[in-house]
């Protein structure tokens, strides 16, 4: 019973009162209300911002049990499609696919823990991370317009460049990285997400590949930036997920991975059989290392019920 009421209370800490059109005088006034995250209340304006639920603090000792996982969400996955609908409607609520909201945040310094990999070593900047999504190549013909002396026009900076991008609509792939406890004050296993990364095409891989220098019909997918999950989750509880069934609803994403609401494949963990990757020790064999990532999450799934046991 604690777990179930312990779901529900993150869900209602995330409820938003949205603004609607039925409250507005105008479209204009509705699109200004609703991208400012203010709301009508009779006759006042009042901010429509979410604090989203506190964690509360973990005592090292309360932890009778613990296991760091690193999992990949399949955005193709029909379970995960909210993390990706982009909705540009004039008339119903901004909802922006996780990936956007990530971007963004990150981009405009509203995250402030930006890293460059899983181990939240090197940190990233709004540069660094355009220079992870882009890759610029000059054609040999503006390299010999420069040898030869004289300086490229812009337009001919524009005709001699090509620009590749790794856009919104290439980004399928969203990675999680948290941990699993058994937290002995309550009784009962936890998860806290701890960092959250966007995974796309590698633009230089992509610039290759065209150009003819890597023949390969895969797709090179890298980790384009990661985010410490606590400082990410201000943003996420004011931003909406879309449900297709009732577009009143109010769910923001920071309750959609808290309560864990997606599918995903575990790539990683510390109670694995090895060290590093699933696919480095227990290579080439794709049906092995899903079975090895089912085996991890029904260890996890037992420690709870080996706590009772005497």
């Amino acid at each position: 019973m604690k777990k179930y009421i312990s779901a529900l209370l993150v869900v209602v800490s995330g409820m938003m009162f949205s603004q609607t059109i039925l409250n507005a005088k105008s479209p204009e006034e509705f699109r200004k209300l609703r991208d400012d995250n203010m709301k009508i209340v009779g006759d006042s304006v009042v901010s429509n911002k979410v604090t989203p639920l506190s964690y509360g603090y973990v005592d090292e000792r309360d932890v009778l049990k613990s296991v760091y996982v690193w999992e990949v969400i399949d955005l193709n996955d029909k379970v995960n499609q909210p993390f990706y609908y982009n909705n540009t409607n004039a008339f119903s609520r901004q909802n922006k696919s996780l990936y956007t909201i990530l971007l963004e945040g990150a981009l405009n310094g509203e995250f402030t823990e930006v890293y460059d990999d899983e181990n939240f070593t090197t940190k990233l900047d709004a540069d660094g991370i355009k220079r992870k999504l882009s890759y610029e190549v000059i054609a040999d013909e503006a390299l010999d317009i420069i040898e030869s002396g004289r300086q490229l026009t812009p337009e001919e900076v524009i005709r001699y460049t090509d620009v590749y991008e790794t856009t919104n609509d290439k980004v399928r792939m969203i990675k999680m990285m948290g941990m699993w406890f058994i937290d002995k004050r309550d009784g009962q296993l936890k998860y806290r997400p701890l960092g959250i990364a966007a995974m796309g095409p590698d633009p230089t891989f992509t610039a290759q590949k065209a150009r003819g220098l890597i023949m390969s019909d895969e797709e090179e997918l890298v980790d384009l930036f990661w985010i410490f999950y606590p400082d990410a989750r201000e943003i996420l509880a004011n931003n909406e997920v879309y449900n297709r069934k009732n577009q009143s609803a109010d769910l923001s994403f920071d309750d959609l991975l808290n309560a864990r609401r997606f599918s995903s494949v575990i790539y990683k963990s510390s109670a694995g059989l090895g060290e590093g990757l699933i696919k480095d020790y227990v290579p080439r064999n794709a049906e092995e290392q899903i079975e090895e990532s089912n085996r991890i999450k029904g260890q996890i799934l037992a420690m709870e019920n080996e706590m009772w046991n005497y």
